[in-house]
């Protein structure tokens, strides 16, 4: 009977230590994937007209990169792109300008 009680005694000693015993950290479930964020392009600075078609340009072709457009778009707005430098070069700011405004609206570009 002695047996008996030392028996139980250890068991429940046995079962309260494990009770009290540190648990192992859980690992947090993985949330959802988020995609990385966008690397911004360096905005190229300049005045006039041929500073806002560098930016244009430079914008649409990080895109391009990212994959944000794919190549048949990219093509097209590098073709308006083409048309306003055209028109830049040519001393017409204001209709290089209007140009890139309406390329940009075409294709839901900011500003």
């Amino acid at each position: 009977m002695r047996a008996r009680l030392i028996l139980l005694a250890v068991l429940m000693a046995a079962m309260s230590a494990g009770c009290n015993a540190a648990r192992q950290p859980q690992a947090a479930p993985p949330g959802p994937a988020v995609p990385p964020p966008t690397p911004t392009a360096e905005a190229p600075d300049g005045p006039g007209c041929a500073g806002a078609v560098a930016r244009y340009r430079s914008v649409i072709d990080n895109d391009l990169a990212m994959g944000h457009v794919n190549k048949s778009v990219h093509a097209q707005i590098s073709s308006e792109i083409g048309e306003a430098a055209s028109a830049c070069s040519g001393g017409q700011e204001g209709r290089a300008l209007s140009l890139l405004r309406a390329s940009k609206s075409r294709h839901g570009y900011p500003g």
